[in-house]
């Protein structure tokens, strides 16, 4: 705990979506706990992503678009830290700004949501998937190329809505955050790793503030996870050596188990044609060259 922090109020920005604020509100309890005599202002951005949620992102910008009024507000100085979905964040950051800590990450696996649905194999022949994640979809027809891709975007709950109302059979959605929303109990079925593998930074939550603000630095260290910081910044290698963005169709997820990394990842074609996977496992001190190296092997078109 840092000594002499009376009256430190930290301006915490998020965006507004129902589970956006579930996580701002955790970040906050953390810190709130963990130093005393400070308090933390919640402040609500909206963001490019939020105003144009009838567009796939593939047509307006991409993962950057989540962030980058929230970025501009750490840059001016009008924020202190902002809490994101890792797997919304950009490779490169802007100049000057880090993740300074990433909570313990939660489940990163996706869940398949749909009445009576066990699997991929139970969507019936041709059935109707929503999603706006590329991703998903081309994993979805790797394994059903018969099923029909519509594009879902919205909230959590938007999404929901229009699986209730008759606009797909199915869609998928992150394990994580439907448990932090407390609607993980829905008719549907957890898809292990091994079979479906996730976003890059699935489940985990970072922390992003200024390099060179020393005093919040230290206030967001009793937030961090070693473990969680290290996988997702050996998935991040991993796609940043793809020139990974929401236009194209990557997956990945690196486990640490008894100071080894071991780390999958997979590049499709969006209708999910073909792909490249490839996997490495080594000591979690390299855990970076790990990522960096499962790409190149992608890259270089072995699998």
């Amino acid at each position: 705990m840092i000594k002499d922090q009376k009256s430190i109020n930290i301006k915490l920005g998020t965006r507004k979506s129902p589970l956006a604020l579930v996580q701002a509100g955790q970040v906050r309890d953390l810190l709130l706990a963990a130093h005393k005599d400070i308090t933390v202002e919640i402040i609500h951005i909206v963001t490019s992503g939020d105003k144009f949620v009838s567009q796939p992102l593939t047509e307006i910008g991409g993962k950057g678009l989540f962030t980058k009024e929230i970025e501009d507000g750490l840059l001016d100085g009008a924020l202190d830290i902002a809490v994101h979905s890792m797997k919304d964040m950009p490779t490169i950051l802007p100049q000057g700004l880090i993740i300074g800590a990433m909570l313990k990450r939660e489940d990163p696996r996706d869940m398949l949501i749909g009445k009576g649905i066990k699997g991929l194999a139970d969507l019936p022949q041709g059935a109707v998937f929503g999603t706006s994640s590329l991703r998903r979809a081309a994993q979805v027809k790797i394994s059903r190329p018969d099923v029909q891709i519509v594009p879902f975007r919205g909230n959590v709950q938007t999404r929901l809505d229009k699986l209730s109302h008759g606009e797909a059979q199915a869609t998928m959605l992150a394990k994580a955050g439907l448990k932090r929303l407390a609607l993980d109990n829905i008719d549907g079925a957890v898809l292990e790793v091994e079979e479906f593998l996730p976003a890059i930074a699935q489940g985990a939550i970072g922390i992003e503030c200024r390099e060179d603000d020393i005093r919040i630095c230290e206030l967001l260290k009793p937030l961090a996870d070693t473990d969680t910081m290290i996988a997702v910044n050996c998935e991040r290698a991993f796609l940043r050596v793809l020139d990974g963005s929401c236009r194209t169709p990557i997956s990945g997820y690196a486990q640490i188990e008894k100071g080894n990394i071991y780390m999958r990842g997979l590049i499709a074609e969006p209708d999910g044609s073909s792909y490249k996977q490839a996997e490495l496992r080594g000591d979690v001190k390299d855990s970076n060259y790990i990522g960096v190296e499962v790409g190149n092997i992608i890259k270089k078109g072995k699998s």
